[in-house]
């Protein structure tokens, strides 16, 4: 423990020095020769209190083209804008037909995530080396197993960026470094099959506002689920909402939108392998090291960043779905599926890699299923069944004991109500159904007392709501909450159900108020 507080001056000692990593041209300056991180190869130690990690990758000199943005595409390209998350930096690019890339930076520095600089100055050090969590190439295996699981995805390239004078104002700040080129998922992606040759490729802000004012739209949840598995088994834990993009299909009437997941920095994040980190672990759960196992009780953490999508665009699949996506996932990972997605990445490093990780992913792949399961009970414990700023009718009636059925249907006026979702809910894995209207004149309807043990809240939102039970007793009415906005729909008190006045109704009024639950 002395040794270990000796280290701390060290580790917190400021921000990390400038870089200046030794790079090897070739002869014909077409590549080059370069570790991504050899400031991450530390002593016996160091390694034993803040972990061993992927710092030996990080320190072995790979291979990388040269990329010069005059020559890259036909016609050049262009930087347009600079980005990038708090620890990855990157570079907007435009080719000459339009078309667009990015490139990310290979080493990240997630000391940027501090705002004080007192901060930076006592951690910043000590964050940076924590970099070497991260697999440095992960993003290349990661494409492929999307590939073979069926999820759409980019295609990242390493390359080497040169003090290149067509970066123009970008040029200090970029220049002499490792980058991840790939594709930009966005706009018209018909030329690209990773991407379902999508024609129009939107951010989550847009699709979720677009599912949300048009009963007509919709996620793909299958595809969405499937994507959500392949997080789980490759221990990509960071899934935010900026780190989606969604290939929209027109097929006449409807609007399917499909995931591509993008961003794979935290994919086969090893944490807990420090004496220091496996207690910060602990106590940062989210932080899930990737292992042969996974735990039942891990799953509830290398999903919650993405919990509010999961709930939202998850709620029409039932038990059965979640186990039919897990086995259709299991029989596509084969064995050499699994072995040629580390065919991709620096020569130098492939074969550790894949001796290390392949025995990994096959150990995990069996666990689908049941993690499947574990994630659909963590799910449906509290279902949402979210509604639209158009007009829609909730229909609720005892499927059989202790089972719940929910009906949503777009309620037009003089024309036939048309059903958008239904689901049975099981009062053994379900403890509560979360009706949202959003705007529109919506009509909560019960068909028969509510007796399945299922307690129901109904968010009102705006418009002008009616609420229908046959029931006027209590008894008809128990487990039911009716959540009004200051001013809203009033509930006669003899109905028996709970009537809540909520004062802050800033994320159930509309669609618009509904993309506050995400980080947009």
């Amino acid at each position: 423990m002395i040794g270990a507080l000796a280290l701390l001056p060290m580790a917190c000692g400021g921000q990390h020095p400038t870089r200046t990593v030794p790079t090897q041209w070739a002869p014909d300056s077409a590549t080059v020769r370069r570790a991504a991180g050899p400031e991450y190869d530390r002593g016996t130690v160091w390694r034993f209190f803040w972990g061993q990690h992927y710092r030996s990758i990080w320190a072995t000199p790979v291979t990388a083209p040269v990329l010069h943005l005059a020559t890259a595409v036909p016609g050049g390209m262009v930087p347009l804008q600079a980005g990038g998350s708090y620890q990855t930096r990157s570079l907007r690019l435009r080719a000459a037909g339009g078309q667009e890339y990015v490139l990310r930076s290979v080493d990240k520095d997630a000391s940027a995530a501090f705002t004080a600089d007192w901060q930076r100055r006592l951690l910043g050090g000590l964050m940076k080396d924590q970099t070497s969590v991260a697999q440095p190439y992960g993003a290349y295996v990661a494409a492929q197993l999307a590939e073979a699981a069926g999820v759409y995805h980019t295609n990242p390239q390493l390359v080497y960026l040169p003090n290149d004078p067509a970066l123009g104002e970008f040029r200090a700040a970029y220049a002499n470094d490792l980058y991840l080129l790939e594709e930009r998922p966005d706009g018209n992606q018909t030329a690209v099959a990773s991407f379902g040759h999508s024609p129009a490729v939107h951010s989550t802000g847009v699709m979720l506002a677009t599912v949300r004012q048009r009963p007509s739209a919709q996620v793909d949840p299958r595809a969405y689920l499937r994507a959500r598995l392949l997080d789980v088994w490759l221990g990509d834990w960071s899934r935010r909402e900026d780190q989606w993009r969604w290939a929209s299909f027109t097929k006449g009437a409807q609007l399917t939108y499909r995931p591509i997941p993008r961003d794979r920095d935290q994919a086969f994040f090893l944490f807990n392998d420090g004496f220091f980190t496996r207690i910060i672990s602990w106590f940062v759960p989210k932080y899930q090291s990737f292992t042969a196992r996974i735990r039942p009780g891990d799953i509830d953490d290398l999903t919650a960043t993405a919990r509010a999508l999961d709930r939202t665009l998850l709620g029409t699949l039932d038990g059965e779905d979640f186990r039919q996506v897990a086995d259709s996932m299991r029989l596509r990972l084969t064995d050499a599926a699994i072995a040629r997605a580390f065919a991709a990445g620096p020569p130098e490093t492939r074969a550790s890699i894949a001796a290390y990780f392949e025995p990994l992913l096959r150990a995990r792949r069996e666990q689908l299923p049941d993690v499947a399961q574990s994630y659909y009970q963590l799910l449906a414990q509290e279902a949402w069944v979210v509604g639209t700023d158009q007009a829609e009718r909730f229909v609720l009636s005892e499927d059989s004991p202790g089972r719940l059925r929910v009906r949503m249907l777009s309620h037009r006026p003089n024309q036939a109500d048309s059903l958008l979702t239904e689901r049975v809910y099981d009062r053994r894995e379900t403890s509560s159904v979360h009706l949202y209207g959003l705007a529109g004149d919506d009509i909560f309807e019960f068909n028969t007392p509510n007796k399945s043990g299922v307690a129901v809240h109904i968010f009102e939102g705006g418009g002008r709501n009616q609420l229908r039970s046959p029931s006027q007793s209590k008894a008809g009415t128990a487990g039911i909450t009716w959540h009004s906005r200051p001013g809203g729909t009033t509930i006669i008190a003899k109905q028996g159900i709970k009537v809540k006045v909520d004062a802050d109704t800033s994320a159930t009024t509309n669609a618009r108020s509904w993309l506050t639950r995400y980080r947009l």
